[in-house]
């Protein structure tokens, strides 16, 4: 039963993943041809700006509740559940209200200064009001994903992103089409009202579902300290991620100019490459992606419990099977290169970098599965400080090379990144495996009094 809930899960995430995703590509195709290439280009480092909010309101959370309610449905009554619950929602709240203040008063500076255009000063503000509602999302999400009732929270995903292209395409065509600025703005508007929606219809479906746990008598289980020692760790490692991530995709247009393009040509590049040839290449990820989240639960549950087997055929297996599905992915991408390009946005430049980067989708597919995995195993530390890593060797990168050769050394810091992150990801999840099989083997050797046999 358990196995065929998985299955169905997974199912269903899986093709929800990819109808969304559909839907996003085809709106993305349609924005470049609204925005243009420099729209794109800068309202993807506005979107890098905003991350660092987004990586602050969600801190860690959307793992936590997910770790911890899986934790807590192993319990005689929905006491430990709703309890959790409510520490993890206050916990989203409050740092949801903190990254909107943040974002709101710092818009100037991080505009101005960090990105180094006014253009993107009002967008910033605008995204600066949805924190709050990404971040008890998220709470949520992490909730629907440890109970296996992942229907909801696609479902409304899905609404989500439908009202938001709506809104987007609204805003759009009551913005001046000359003005990037305002273009930016009206994206970023229409993102927000998708943001309120989605908020609204979660907590709806939270409040629903959370009848199913009855409470009882029993006292209330201490979580807050489990919740932070869950969330805390991850949110620590995932501020410096977002903010070296930040601060290369920011360095990039700046790295680009130095190696003699004018702006709008720094700006157009990136956009090319951020914003036309890597969302065809992570298209089809969705599937991997899926699959990884509903990982966690599942090796959660095994570890509490000790299966080991369990533990081993699931990471080998999952691992395999994405190995063997990026292959294909990216072959038929390195193939198909310059008609998607041609076709999708009547582009070569766009069709040139989706062959250039079409051999890294083996590795950044099986990498989106081994973090899967990792965070299942509860080393989820881990996997943000190889990211880290990952990040800051990028960093490095575009700082010493992306002046003296431009975009080819932009390409060359994707390789060795996603690279450097698998190979890392790889070994710690071999040693985490490892670590499960010994234990068991400890435990197998103690005999009922507990003594060495």
């Amino acid at each position: 039963m358990r196995r065929k809930k998985l299955v169905l899960n997974t199912l269903l995430l899986s093709s929800s993943s990819v109808l969304m995703s559909a839907i996003a590509m085809v709106f993305q195709i349609w924005l470049v041809g609204r925005i243009g290439a420099v729209g794109i280009g800068l309202y993807q480092l506005i979107m890098s700006a905003a991350s660092l909010g987004m990586t602050f309101a969600i801190s860690g959370i959307r793992f936590a509740a997910a770790r911890l309610v899986s934790e807590e449905l192993s319990g005689v009554c929905g006491e430990g559940v709703r309890h959790a619950m409510r520490s993890c929602l206050g916990y989203g709240l409050f740092f949801g209200a903190a990254a909107w203040a943040m974002l709101w008063l710092l818009a100037e500076p991080i505009g101005v200064v960090c990105i180094g255009d006014a253009r993107t000063v009002s967008s910033l503000r605008i995204c600066a009001f949805g924190m709050p509602c990404i971040a008890l999302c998220s709470a949520m999400s992490g909730y629907f994903t440890a109970c296996g009732r992942v229907w909801k929270p696609t479902v409304v995903h899905l609404i989500e992103q439908l009202f938001s292209i709506g809104a987007v395409m609204f805003f759009l065509s009551r913005a001046d089409a000359s003005d990037i600025a305002s273009s930016c703005a009206a994206v970023s508007l229409g993102r927000l009202a998708g943001d309120v929606l989605s908020a609204a219809l979660m907590a709806f479906a939270y409040i629903t579902d959370m009848r199913s746990h009855h409470a009882c008598s029993s006292a209330r289980p201490p979580v807050v300290g489990r919740m932070l020692k869950l969330a805390l760790p991850l949110a620590a490692s995932a501020y410096a991620r977002s903010a070296l991530s930040a601060a290369l995709h920011l360095l990039v247009p700046r790295g680009l100019k130095k190696h003699g393009a004018t702006a709008d040509i720094a700006l157009a590049n990136y956009g090319v490459i951020q914003g036309m040839a890597l969302p065809v290449l992570l298209f089809p990820s969705c599937i991997m992606a899926a699959v990884a989240e509903l990982t966690v639960p599942q090796l959660t549950e095994s570890q509490l419990r000790h299966r080991t087997d369990d533990i081993k055929d699931t990471v080998s297996s999952l691992v395999g099977k994405a190995l063997r599905f990026s292959l294909i992915i990216g072959l038929a991408m390195m193939l198909l290169s310059d008609l998607l390009g041609e076709k999708l946005y009547h582009s070569a430049d766009a069709g040139r970098y989706i062959r250039l980067i079409a051999p890294l989708v083996p590795v950044m597919y099986t990498d989106m599965v081994i973090d899967g995995c990792l965070k299942g195993l509860g080393q989820q530390v881990k996997s943000m400080v190889i990211n880290i890593i990952d990040v800051f060797t990028g960093l490095v990168m575009v700082l010493w090379l992306l002046p003296l050769y431009g975009l080819p050394a932009y390409i060359a810091m994707m390789f060795v990144t996603e690279t450097l992150n698998l190979a890392l990801s790889a070994a710690c999840l071999k040693r985490a495996v490892k670590s499960e099989l010994s234990f068991s083997l400890a435990e197998d050797d103690l005999d009922a009094d507990g003594v060495m046999v």
